[in-house]
């Protein structure tokens, strides 16, 4: 079967499901068949140019960014408008990049891509992190959401809330989420599960059978119709 561009094969859900082990063998197997392929991670306010971006400032005599990470003074520049609407504006600009302009570069070139969580992940993050903008309702959310490429297959790996964060603590996570975040993140990502097309798996089945899910249905999208083994 011929395509004008390579496939895009997103991850989503929630943390601990076991997204990045599932990536990797992805990537190995790609990999032996000599199948071109790149892994984009993704989440907004976190993308590339925008965290070089904010290292740059924080170098710059006089900075007045607060540190990496979650902290007070950070939780309070964001309670200010002003600051959290340019930080969320920043934030979409540079995602309409990365989904727009670089994933579709790298498949037009025939790579592979492989998102480490997508548009869903960055959606649910905003409602659960700034319920008062709405952000999904802003002009620019919706110009990226239809400039960006719609994957080819989408997987949605979710585990229960205590499991999620057993997963973390044993991660040593720097910035777990409590179970009461992460159950209403679950029920987010249970809403999508009934909008959109992708494919739910059970983060808590063996990670080989889920592979074996994953190699199959990526079967018919390699070219010449292989399988990815």
């Amino acid at each position: 079967m011929k395509r004008h561009a390579a496939p895009i094969v997103a991850f989503s859900g929630m943390d601990g499901a076991g997204k990045s082990t599932q990536i990797e063998q992805l990537q190995a197997c790609l990999d032996r068949r000599r199948i071109p392929n790149v892994c984009c991670w993704s989440r907004g306010g976190y993308t590339p140019l925008f965290n070089l971006a904010k290292q740059t400032l924080r170098r710059m005599p006089g900075n007045t960014l607060p540190p990496a990470g979650h902290s007070e003074r950070r939780h309070r520049a964001l309670r200010k408008p002003w600051v959290r609407r340019l930080w969320l504006t920043l934030s979409l600009l540079d995602l309409g990049f990365l989904y727009g302009v670089k994933i579709r570069w790298w498949r037009l070139f025939g790579k592979l891509v492989i998102c480490d969580r997508y548009l869903p992940d960055t959606r649910i993050d905003f409602q659960l992190n700034f319920p008062e903008e709405c952000v999904d309702s802003w002009w620019l959310w919706r110009l990226m959401e239809r400039s960006s490429p719609r994957p080819d297959l989408g997987f949605l790996m979710l585990i229960p809330v205590e499991e999620s964060l057993r997963r973390s603590l044993l991660k040593d996570e720097p910035f777990p989420e409590m179970s009461e975040r992460l159950a209403a993140r679950r029920e987010c990502y249970r809403r999508v599960e009934r909008a959109q097309s992708w494919t739910v798996l059970d983060g808590l089945r063996p990670p080989d059978d889920l592979f074996a899910e994953i190699r199959r249905s990526l079967e018919p999208l390699l070219p010449d119709g292989n399988d990815a083994d």
